[in-house]
């Protein structure tokens, strides 16, 4: 098992403090604010999104960098079968431009492994730059066997043990087990919508 780095976050004159927190209801105009700026409007059709929609984060794995009051740095891990093997699926991790040369994403990582550990989960994977996510013990050594619903670059599909031997002999597809989203509940604003449709219109 590779041991999980820890992160030491230099606060000098010219770096604004931040504080890695749970999300929260109240971040997630700004998440998503994020992520387009990060990923470009086309961020739902990728291949991964086809894991996430429709599903809830794992429990206490959706987290929030926070600086001065504002939102800089965004990640969340998502529950999975690698081919029948539980994992978690981790993405999509962004910053801020002008926040990452303080480390942001580095801390938001070392946070999100330590809490996946922490809660059990055995093995982490996700699709990304292999020189980047190296430095966290990700390696496509075990991956080879597995397949996203789509198309993506293989030498990208990375994992990472939490607990010695949790990939060994994954095989097959990667798939989508985390709990489905609740359905959000018509308001009274949005029935007078609806029903305003059904009504034949008269010219």
């Amino acid at each position: 098992m590779t041991a999980l780095r820890k992160t030491k976050i230099a606060l000098t004159s010219k770096a604004a403090p931040f504080a890695i927190r749970a999300e929260r209801t109240s971040d997630v105009a700004a998440r998503e604010a994020l992520l387009d700026a990060c990923f470009g409007d086309n961020r739902h059709a990728r291949t991964c999104q086809r894991l996430r929609d429709g599903r809830a984060p794992a429990e206490g794995l959706a987290l929030s960098a926070v600086a001065e009051g504002r939102l800089v740095g965004t990640v969340r891990l998502w529950h999975v079968s690698a081919g029948g093997i539980p994992a978690l699926m981790l993405g999509p991790l962004a910053v801020e431009v002008s926040s990452r040369q303080f480390g942001v994403g580095a801390a938001l990582m070392d946070h999100a492994l330590a809490a996946a550990k922490t809660r059990g989960h055995r093995a982490v994977i996700l699709l990304g730059d292999a020189p980047y996510y190296a430095r966290f013990g990700f390696s496509n050594r075990k991956t080879g066997e597995l397949r996203l619903p789509g198309a993506f670059e293989r030498d990208r599909l990375l994992g990472l043990e939490l607990s010695e031997g949790a990939l060994d002999g994954a095989w097959g597809m990667i798939a989508a087990t985390g709990a489905p989203l609740p359905k959000p509940k018509a308001g009274p604003k949005a029935s007078r919508a609806r029903k305003a449709l059904l009504v034949p219109r008269v010219a």
